[in-house]
């Protein structure tokens, strides 16, 4: 039974054929029976395509087509009651032209898939192993500690300092992978998955160029020379592009008007516990720097709706600088110019409007402002 459902978790498309192409996927894992079904689901453009079979004797089959390899995920239910009932095991795979063999012994879990693109999935998956077993073991250590012990900035700061030393060993394993496989699409996903919500595009777009013609000219891979368009645009040494947007009274605001003066152009939100939990570093600098030479203009991402949740918010964290917002959200036209997909996020610029760090929080802000203005 096949189904096409708009609305499925996204699953990132790959690349490689430019026309549809057929693929099958023969599965034997154990002795498996009936009620037990497995599913498939993937995605063709907007359309989500969901797919089921029968497992029996441990067999269960599927077929379709695809424009591009695809990445898509398998779900065994051993109850046969859906993706989401009880006793559910699920494994990423990839569906590329030609006959996909899934062969396990006891397992969805520990199954083997063959071809040449998941055979390049599985070794991504074994480098990076070491690391995300790392991550697994902090973050459970993380969670099993008292509620005080996770807000004491002594025991945040020995967290933090374990957390970026895991996550520079999983993105070295991922910059290793995608330096070794510039011709697979693996190698895409992987890329965006290390560039993360708010990719360095110093660091991507090189990685992103060394990619086989194939990978770049893929569906998959154009979109994501577009994004690239877009981040060049406002990545470290451009010209911040200009924009207006009415303050807390509908007053026009505009970025030119900031002239003369280093700002933080700062996104946030009423909503974001994370915004909010910076915004007293952002005081603390704005207090200390602000008769320098140094201001602040927030945007805020709230919507119509929040917008006295935004007003509220203002004033609590006793934000004392301009804030501007067209109260559409996640669709703010500005968050969009600038490529923002995730917040708190921000770019100082320098009294000619040039873009000299970005994403600057905590300490970080403030050592950059003492560097610009020595005490």
């Amino acid at each position: 039974m096949k189904l096409s459902v708009i609305g499925l978790a996204v699953l990132l498309p790959c690349t490689l054929l430019a026309q549809k192409a057929e693929f099958t996927i023969s599965g034997r894992v154990g002795d498996i029976d009936a009620p037990a079904k497995a599913y498939l689901s993937y995605r063709q453009g907007s359309q989500a395509i969901f797919d089921s079979s029968a497992i029996i004797k441990g067999k269960f089959a599927f077929k379709g087509s695809i424009e591009e390899p695809i990445q898509g995920t398998i779900n065994f239910s051993y109850l046969g009651d859906g993706i989401k009932g009880k006793n559910v095991q699920r494994k990423t795979m990839y569906l590329e032209s030609g006959n996909i063999k899934i062969n396990g012994k006891d397992s969805l879990a520990t199954a083997k898939i063959s071809g040449n693109i998941n055979d390049d999935y599985e070794n991504l998956i074994q480098a990076l192993k070491p690391s995300t077993d790392k991550m697994d073991a902090f973050m459970a250590d993380y969670r099993a500690l008292p509620q005080e012990k996770q807000k004491d900035k002594a025991v945040r700061a020995e967290l933090d300092k374990k957390y970026n030393a895991i996550d520079e060993e999983q993105k070295n394993a991922y910059t290793t992978f995608i330096k070794a496989h510039p011709r697979s699409v693996v190698s895409l996903d992987a890329l965006k998955k290390f560039g993360g919500s708010i990719p360095d595009y110093a660091v991507v777009a090189p990685l992103f160029k060394s990619f086989s013609e194939n990978v770049q000219n893929s569906k998959a891979g154009k979109d994501y020379a577009v994004m690239l368009d877009k981040m060049e645009k406002t990545a470290v040494g451009a010209v911040a592009p200009e924009f207006t947007l009415n303050d807390t009274l509908g007053n026009p605001v505009k970025l030119s008007s900031y002239r003369g003066k280093y700002v933080l152009v700062d996104f946030w939100a009423s909503w974001c516990g994370p915004c909010r939990a910076e915004n007293p570093n952002v005081v603390k600098s704005y207090a200390k720097f602000h008769d320098k030479g140094f201001d602040i203009l927030g945007i805020s991402l709230d919507t119509e709706k929040e917008k006295q949740n935004w007003l509220n918010a203002i004033k609590k964290d006793g934000l004392t600088w301009q804030q501007v917002s067209d109260l559409k959200g996640w669709n703010n036209e500005v968050a969009q110019l600038y490529s923002v997909r995730a917040i708190p996020q921000n770019v100082l610029l320098d009294p000619n409007g040039k873009i000299i760090a970005k994403n600057l929080r905590a300490e970080a802000l403030e050592e950059k402002l003492t560097e610009l203005f020595p005490l």
